[in-house]
């Protein structure tokens, strides 16, 4: 029997995307770029060319202030009824499901032109979970992503759990009958893989997921640190009579929220903003909101936040959130004290999921002897920290943060079409 063409593995990520195959018995990842083996999954659509952008020239084109609209954080749209909603952008009424799979087409398209052949067949990553065990939007959110795989050319879609792709890459690397935990901290999911491994590679034991990743962390640095700023917690006068009252926490919640800051830009939410402005006690604070919603700012914030966190993981002294864009000198102080005050509460969901995930394969802590991080936000002090306290015996490595899933799907993409 004539042996299938390869399939293609597809790690399809909340902030970045990678790609890869099988040559000569080793994975070997797609180039975006000369260097680069993963894309951000960014989006912008240019009001001047019409044209949408993806990956690096979306992120510069926010960067170089151009006119348009830019996007990040589609795969948590996923199952909600956002994803069906037809908008008007540039030239035409589209989906969140024609802008994903325009995207994939895209991913479809660089790896066919480096690899010289076609691909027809995907096994692409997925979440544990896209929002929670049990929660009725899961089978939707695997069937629209299947969707978007389809029309953006492919004609066969499987998935497999993103840590359990970690786990194949990582098996080679263990010793026969040892176990070991995937613990894979993504933009928007965090995933547990329990294995075993083997001569013939890797058994999985249990596989678990919360909905927390980075962009979730942002969003409570955001809340908690920055949104004060903006006016978040003060009050406002009562538009009739004596008395004050809270300024709404929905307008902020969204801004600190990625997937949710290109629905902000309204004529309401701008109206909404200069009436609170002009009734508020402290309208210094916000006249910062209504800036960064008159000017489109808050990717600008978004960004900001990133980076201060990024920086005060990093150890830096002076750590700080700077937010010169909305203010000339304006910053928020951001010390590794604060940063693990803002995100302790996700520090005891993912030792929850990490204990879940035992429960779930009997196997109690001491059983685990190695624990593997990937996903970028695995980066994270905290998360290594919290992990440690789980499991203080166990070996910690962090070898293939970026890529273990992606090289995972590659050999799992080869060996279920040979």
């Amino acid at each position: 029997m004539a042996q299938r063409a390869p399939g293609l593995g597809v790690d399809f990520g909340t902030s970045n995307t990678a790609a890869g195959l099988m040559v000569d018995g080793r994975p070997r990842l797609i180039q975006f770029a000369p260097g680069r083996t993963t894309m951000p999954t960014t989006f912008f659509f240019d009001y001047d060319t019409r044209r949408m952008l993806i990956g690096e020239p979306a992120n510069q084109a926010l960067l170089d202030g151009v006119e348009g609209r830019f996007m990040r954080a589609l795969k948590r749209v996923l199952g909600t009824s956002l994803m069906h909603e037809r908008r008007q952008i540039l030239n035409e009424r589209v989906t969140f499901v024609d802008i994903i799979s325009r995207f994939l087409a895209e991913v479809k398209a660089r790896a066919e032109a480096e690899a010289g052949m076609v691909f027809d067949r995907v096994l692409s990553g997925r979440p544990v979970v896209f929002h929670g065990v049990g929660d009725p939007r899961e089978a939707a959110a695997e069937a629209e992503l299947r969707a978007c795989y389809l029309a953006a050319g492919f004609h066969e879609v499987d998935f497999m759990p993103e840590p359990q792709a970690a786990a194949i890459a990582s098996g080679a690397l263990e010793q026969a009958g040892s176990v070991g935990l995937i613990v894979d901290v993504g933009g928007g999911t965090s995933d547990f893989s329990l294995f075993r491994s083997g001569r013939d590679g890797v058994t999985i034991l249990a596989n678990h997921g919360v909905r927390i990743g980075g962009t979730d962390f942002d969003r409570s640095i955001s809340i908690d640190q920055v949104m004060p700023h903006l006016g978040k917690g003060t009050e406002l006068r009562k538009i009739m009579g004596p008395g004050s009252t809270p300024t709404p926490n929905g307008i902020f919640n969204d801004l600190a929220t990625w997937e949710m800051i290109s629905f902000l830009y309204t004529p309401q939410n701008r109206r909404l903003a200069a009436e609170m402005v002009r009734l508020a006690h402290q309208p210094e604070r916000l006249s910062r909101l209504a800036k960064v919603l008159d000017e489109e700012l808050g990717h600008d914030l978004a960004f900001a936040v990133e980076g201060g966190k990024i920086a005060a993981n990093g150890g830096a002294d002076q750590a700080a959130i700077l937010l010169d864009e909305i203010e000339p000198g304006l910053s928020v102080p951001l010390s590794a004290e604060t940063l693990g005050a803002s995100l302790a509460h996700h520090a005891e969901a993912l030792a929850e999921g990490a204990r879940e995930t035992l429960r779930i394969a009997g196997l109690d802590v001491g059983s685990v002897e190695k624990v593997v991080y990937v996903g970028g936000s695995s980066l994270m002090a905290m998360v290594s920290r919290t992990m440690k306290d789980q499991f203080p015996k166990a070996a910690h490595s962090f070898s293939e943060v970026f890529t273990a899933v992606a090289d995972g799907l590659a050999i799992a993409a080869h060996d279920h079409g040979a």
